[in-house]
């Protein structure tokens, strides 16, 4: 009998019946505005910190915010004269829309992943001598992986003479925006179909979305209401199905495309962001930052960042979804990451808990950095008697500006304004920190 027992007890636990535990998804219809609520009081959410989520919201230019769990609305709020039907770009956001059409081209025999993009572009689609052009892979775009000089001039240009060679691709991890664009024409010329059209078809119109596809300069941007992005939100948390219906039958693919895509940058698959990580690179940088990419976020979630604050958060475990949708946030120096990590924060309250990455005792709180931001000194205090320390100040591309060993205060008077990384060593332990420069 006590056998029986444990196994049912074990059979409850795998069935999901545990709290944790995501539940069957719920997927709105595809030609209607309903879509199921769950209030946050059967959550068991803090109901009294939601107002002060949405004022912090608010603060930083916030248009759209959506909280769903397991496919249904718990938190929906709009802000100022942006309602349901308000369209919006996503920036960079949508790269997660190409990286799934890319896997669908995929499936449907199209294309390859590991043949050259000349294949499909024609050689000379880049300034780079032929050989190494045919190095590029279309799995290089979406890993961001090309060797193409990201600081060639725009790094959203497209033409050949913009596109110039500095590493062999697979070797160099850079967010350029130029090679992720040149992925539509290798999928229309892969399909024969056009880009916007071979897109509505295999993915838009078969999960009910809204918006388009529209070229600003040489960047393809979608545009759409919160709730279309909240479909697609919907359909990478049931991984590539929506109800019934597979859009993306490729298991594989989904999964690489949600997990690390290259070791360079681990927090990076294809074209998707990826927390939980043990280190993490940021757009226009080559500095490789220790530890989680959103500390305060659950490991699992991985994420759709746009510029400006455009996310799609997707948190498998729990079966959560996290959209945001606004202008930037209003410090001109804050770095994606940190603006997706801070609204954690917040909503973990709302949640009651916390669902973070736990941070381990021994990098929690060694020192104090004053003032952040800064414009002549940072002052380094360190919160008990501690041994000595090297504290290093590099630039947002991996670059030594400063290094001092206990001096407790670092000049910064010299330095251009801008993002840099304090990184402070003490017996062989790192803690890092982001530190603002103003003038």
């Amino acid at each position: 009998m006590k056998r029986i027992i444990i196994f049912l007890l074990f059979v409850a636990m795998a069935s999901g019946t545990g709290v944790c535990q995501a539940q069957e998804l719920y997927f709105p219809p595809l030609s209607s505005n309903q879509w199921d609520v769950t209030t946050p009081e059967s959550m068991g959410w803090c109901v009294d910190q939601i107002d002060t989520l949405y004022s912090f919201l608010e603060s930083h230019n916030t248009m759209a915010f959506l909280v769903l769990k397991d496919g249904k609305m718990v938190l929906e709020k709009y802000f100022g004269s942006f309602n349901s039907d308000s369209l919006w770009y996503w920036a960079s956001a949508g790269k997660t829309l190409t990286a799934m059409l890319t896997g669908i081209a995929q499936e449907e025999g199209y294309l390859n992943l590991d043949s050259a993009a000349s294949k499909y572009m024609g050689v000379g689609w880049t300034s780079c001598p032929v050989q190494k052009e045919r190095l590029i892979t279309v799995r290089n775009q979406l890993a961001t992986i090309s060797g193409l000089d990201d600081a060639a001039g725009d790094p959203d240009c497209t033409t050949p003479a913009c596109l110039q060679y500095l590493a062999d691709a697979g070797t160099r991890w850079a967010y350029h925006n130029a090679p992720y664009t040149k992925l539509g024409q290798v999928i229309s010329s892969a399909t024969g179909m056009d880009f916007n059209t071979y897109f509505n078809l295999r993915i838009r119109n078969k999960i009910g979305m809204n918006g388009f596809w529209y070229d600003i300069d040489y960047n393809h941007i979608y545009f759409s209401n919160a709730r279309s992005m909240a479909r697609y939100g919907l359909l990478l948390l049931a991984k590539g199905k929506w109800d019934n219906i597979r859009i993306l039958n490729d298991t594989a693919y989904f999964t690489a495309m949600t997990n690390s895509s290259q070791n360079l940058n681990k927090s990076y698959g294809y074209l998707t962001w990826l927390n939980g990580k043990s280190s993490y690179m940021l757009p226009q940088s080559q500095f490789i930052f220790t530890g989680s990419l959103c500390p305060s976020a659950p490991a699992d979630m991985f994420s759709a960042m746009g510029k400006n604050g455009q996310l799609i958060n997707v948190v498998p475990g729990q079966g959560l979804l996290v959209i945001r949708m606004g202008n930037a946030s209003g410090d001109p120096f804050e770095l994606p990451n940190a603006f997706n990590n801070t609204i954690w924060d917040y909503l973990n309250n709302v949640m009651c808990n916390t669902h973070g990455i736990p941070e381990q005792a021994d990098k929690t709180d060694e020192f104090n950095i004053f003032p952040n931001p800064a414009s002549s000194d940072i002052f380094i205090f360190p919160n008990h008697n501690t041994q000595d320390y090297k504290a290093l100040l590099y630039d947002i591309h991996g670059m030594l500006r400063a290094e001092v060993e206990s001096a407790g205060k670092i000049n910064v008077s010299n330095l251009p304004p801008g993002i840099y990384m304090l990184e402070i060593v003490q017996n062989e332990i790192k803690s890092c920190y982001t530190i603002s420069i103003v003038r």
